[in-house]
């Protein structure tokens, strides 16, 4: 355990925010559910009982982890205490004898597949042993409603320690504040706060209401860029990725973050672009190599806030949709027409429009919502996402060594989930796909991993894109 920064995270103190009750809502649709997985690859197995108290620890630490979700009489998601929690009911351990990385891969599928008991807090740390050459694998469970990405690296920095060795004079949490309300009567007026800020930041509201020649021209702007934001995608659905089964499979890869960084610098990029870039290129020849080729691919993604008066700080993040080209063949050419894109989405005055309306939507029925989020998300057969990993630094977990760090995503409604996370000089990049849209997943393998070479190449090393098996 790190032994600084020792206190409970903000997030681990909160209530639901809207979003986080409409994900846990919509899961009324069994396709929309929304776990979200960690895997580390670890140098050794840890000792089973330091392993087991680093989560008595951390679960103190983050009092979410204690937490199960009421949703009360009315329905709307609430964070409480829950009075019989046992350890025992959330970590727990497997082997694998002798088993590959993709093995641990097809075993984390099924991990993240199972339902979670909604009478619990919603989580589980899984330690898998048995690996090739006496590696193991820390899995961790989360439903979304926990954290985001950011709020998981946040967690996995207090949760690692910088040394092998146990920490004998960790500080204790602190006992939890006593709550004056009720957490559904405190959500409630929080997010009743939150939509008025909402309605107070529309153009034709709040005090730009006084200037009536104003107010004409910002509202018609933002109805403009409400329907580039909500509206459909220029691009239509890829056929060759229709299908849907809820049946989830992962792979991995891994590329050197420096010849990535590289390859952005060579063609005046960002690394975002060229990961983007080389997404958009592995799904051209896919389509390609199926015999379906198409032009462009609806792709959705999270897009940072800035903080008003700090464009420099980005505060909150809002998913955003766009026609993914892949009819461009020069990788650098790719890169510069995706930034583009992500650039003008950045400035749509309309962008975080979900996060304003966000709690009525989580105060509707329930088969309505997960009708309205189902609508939305298969806008996009592919969602990407980037995540900074922990700072770079060796980090332990109960005495193993973290030597790789995955994070996967849900699917929901959509063909593919993509992530990439840093870990030290390594991006470590996930697919989570349906089993019925990816009808050839070694193809999509293959055709990922040629991709990624393809934009390392414009970085001037020998630096190659590795599918783990």
């Amino acid at each position: 355990m790190s032994t600084t920064n020792d206190t409970p995270p903000d997030w681990g103190l909160s209530d639901f925010n809207a979003m986080e009750a409409v994900l846990w809502r919509a899961e009324a649709d069994p396709l929309l559910h929304s776990t979200v997985i960690a895997v580390e690859e670890l140098d050794v197995a840890p000792e089973w009982t330091r392993f087991v108290s680093t989560h008595e620890w951390g679960s103190r630490m983050v009092p979410r982890f204690r937490q199960r979700v009421d949703v009360g009489r009315l329905g709307y998601p609430a964070w409480v205490t829950d009075a019989r929690f046992e350890l025992r009911h959330h970590v727990f351990r497997s082997d694998l004898d002798g088993g590959t990385w993709q093995d641990v891969m097809d075993r984390v599928a099924a991990i993240a597949q199972a339902p979670f008991d909604r009478d619990r807090a919603p989580w589980e740390a899984t330690l898998i042993t048995g690996l090739q050459d006496g590696r193991a694998a820390y899995v961790l469970k989360m439903h979304h409603a926990i954290l985001d990405g950011r709020s998981g690296m946040q967690l996995f920095g207090k949760m690692h320690s910088r040394k092998r060795e146990p920490t004998r004079d960790k500080p204790q949490p602190l006992p939890l504040p006593v709550a004056r309300t009720s957490a559904l009567v405190t959500a409630f007026r929080r997010d009743t706060a939150t939509l008025t800020r909402g309605i107070m930041r529309l153009p034709g509201m709040g005090h730009k209401a006084l200037r009536p020649d104003r107010t004409v021209l910002e509202s018609a702007r933002y109805v403009r860029s409400l329907r580039r934001v909500l509206g459909p995608v220029a691009a239509p659905p890829s056929p060759a990725l229709a299908n849907r089964s809820g049946d989830w499979r992962f792979f991995a890869l891994d590329l050197p973050l420096p010849g990535l960084r590289a390859a952005a610098r060579a063609a005046d990029a960002t690394l975002n672009d060229a990961y983007l870039a080389a997404v958009l290129g592995g799904f051209h020849r896919y389509h390609e190599a199926t015999g379906t080729p198409i032009e462009s691919l609806p792709i959705a993604l999270p897009i940072a806030i800035p903080k008003p008066g700090d464009a420099s700080t980005a505060s909150r993040f809002a998913g955003a949709r766009l026609a993914g080209p892949l009819t461009i063949a020069d990788p650098a050419e790719r890169m510069h027409a995706v930034g583009a894109v992500v650039g003008a989405l950045r400035k749509e005055v309309a962008l975080d429009a979900i996060d304003s309306v966000a709690p009525v939507l989580a105060r509707l029925p329930g088969p309505l919502l997960s009708r309205l989020v189902a609508q939305v998300a298969a806008g996009s057969d592919v969602q990407v996402s980037n995540i900074p990993g922990i700072p770079d630094e060796d980090v332990f977990i109960a005495g193993a060594k973290a030597l790789r760090f995955y994070a996967f995503g849900p699917l929901p409604g959509c063909a593919a989930m993509i992530v990439l996370v840093s870990h030290w000089e390594t991006c470590c990049v996930t697919v989570n796909h349906d089993e019925a849209a990816i009808a050839e997943p070694e193809t999509l393998r293959r055709c990922l991993a040629e991709a990624f070479d393809e934009v390392l190449a414009l970085g001037g090393t020998d630096a190659r894109a590795e599918v783990r098996r």
